[in-house]
């Protein structure tokens, strides 16, 4: 809204600047006077339906995006990975000082020799009592064996084997314990855990860091999300699938891409739920980091007529809104609108023709069109010099209109205001040379110079 009220006084200085086709145009400045009618420009309104969208703010966050942080606390001794550079994943990106941990691993697996020592000296004692169990049974089954004896050894084969299972559990331990300190030995290079870019680096050499220091975000750049928050007015009407159109900061460029998921939780704090769209990001447009204002189409809306944003006007008096019509214009008034519109050689002025306020009902809005009722299609809408019409007068204001084309009229709406200035102060550094630059002209060349503008 705010660039088509620039749009709308920017044609205002052009206008008043410029005055009308003929030599009425020039009487207000020779001090006749302001008599001459306003000058405004017209487009006809259309029938059909227009698009619902609900513009919301998005922050861009790349995929797979995520912190990497050290699970040690110890000293870095080597960076592996500056900002900006791509990582496989699995590649070095930190070193930290490892000392500790590599004595640490060898006492454990000096540990673990010594368990399995004891088990190997404690499984040879088992099968040894074992086999001195049997010629045991079998000599007391002859009665050559007390039965005290036979028991004595069972009961010392019973120990053997307790013995044994502890050995073993003791290997078990150690092996742990050696595994355990292999990871910690492990732990001591941080490895990039998924391909992508790395930055936002965080650690020097020498810095000691821990499991609460981050030291990079990485994240794959290729493809990223806009995380969008969806107020709870837009709730049930905001579903995976719909299309967003993405505006890119700083670049005359839009992205279009489905809305991927939907969260089905409101937030308590914020009232709203996220919505994430996934988009391609090839030309490397959008950045982590970055809000940007998505547009979500949730529908159509009803059958309305429709007109530019530019042509609602708002009574400052009464509040009222509505727009401007000129309705003996393309009845009484022929109206001749070519598609090819020359800025330099523009459709001339109407004669004067009646214009007037018309209360509508805004049905819908959209970027650059509204839906309304109120005013027919087909009406000749007045889309700029409003204010000059509202200026007049009350009821009733004869105008002199210049009648626009659609697509003349919706070029003008995407432009960027630095383009629209830049040409409107080069039009009139145009007209100042040909009126003040010292070359003998006549008033109608004048004239014809200003209808130019």
């Amino acid at each position: 809204m705010a660039r088509l009220a620039f749009v709308g006084l920017t044609f205002f200085l052009l206008l008043s600047g410029c005055g009308s086709s003929s030599g009425e145009g020039d009487a207000p400045r020779r001090g006749q006077g302001n008599s001459s009618p306003p000058s405004v420009e017209a487009v006809q309104a259309r029938d059909g339906t227009l698009p619902l969208e609900e513009r919301m703010s998005g922050t861009v966050r790349a995929r797979n995006q995520t912190a990497i942080y050290s699970e040690l606390s110890q000293p870095v001794v080597a960076v592996e990975a500056q900002t900006g550079d791509y990582v496989e994943k699995g590649e070095p990106l930190v070193r930290l000082r490892r000392v500790t941990y590599e004595q640490q691993v060898r006492q454990a697996e000096a540990a673990l020799r010594t368990a399995k020592a004891e088990a190997q000296g404690a499984q040879a004692s088992l099968r040894g009592l074992r086999s001195q169990l049997k010629r045991t049974e079998r000599l007391a089954d002859q009665d050559f064996e007390s039965q005290q004896q036979l028991e004595s050894l069972r009961a010392q084969v019973e120990q053997a084997e307790a013995t044994y299972e502890q050995a073993q559990a003791q290997v078990e331990q150690a092996e742990s314990t050696l595994q355990e300190r292999e990871t910690a030995l492990r732990r001591t290079v941080v490895r990039a855990p998924i391909s992508g870019h790395v930055g936002q680096r965080n650690v020097q050499v020498g810095q000691r860091v821990g499991p609460d220091t981050r030291l990079y975000t990485i994240g794959d750049l290729d493809s990223v999300k806009v995380n969008v928050e969806v107020t709870d007015r837009m709730f049930g009407r905001i579903r995976p699938g719909q299309t967003a159109r993405i505006h890119v900061p700083q670049q005359d460029t839009v992205l279009v891409a489905p809305v991927a998921r939907m969260s089905p939780f409101l937030s308590e704090d914020s009232y709203s739920a996220e919505a994430v769209i996934e988009v391609s990001n090839d030309p490397r447009l959008l950045n982590p980091g970055m809000f940007v204002e998505v547009d979500v189409a949730y529908g159509e809306s009803e059958r309305a007529t429709i007109v530019p944003l530019s042509a609602l006007y708002e009574n400052p008096g009464s509040n009222a809104r509505g727009v401007f019509v000129a309705p003996t214009l393309g009845t009484e008034i022929p109206v001749d609108v070519p598609e090819d519109f020359n800025a330099d050689n523009p459709p001339p002025l109407t004669p004067p023709t009646p214009t007037t306020f018309r209360k509508v009902e805004v049905v819908a809005e959209g970027q650059q069109t509204a839906g309304i009722r109120g005013v027919e299609p087909g009406d000749w809408v007045v889309t700029v010099g409003k204010n000059q019409i509202s200026a007049a007068g009350q009821g009733r204001v004869d105008a002199r209109v210049r009648p626009m084309s659609w697509s003349r009229l919706m070029a003008l709406q995407r432009l960027q205001d630095t383009d629209l200035l830049y040409d409107v102060l080069e039009r009139q550094q145009r007209i100042a040379e040909q009126r003040f630059g010292g070359e003998d002209s006549t008033s109608s060349d004048s004239a014809q110079s200003s209808t130019g503008s």
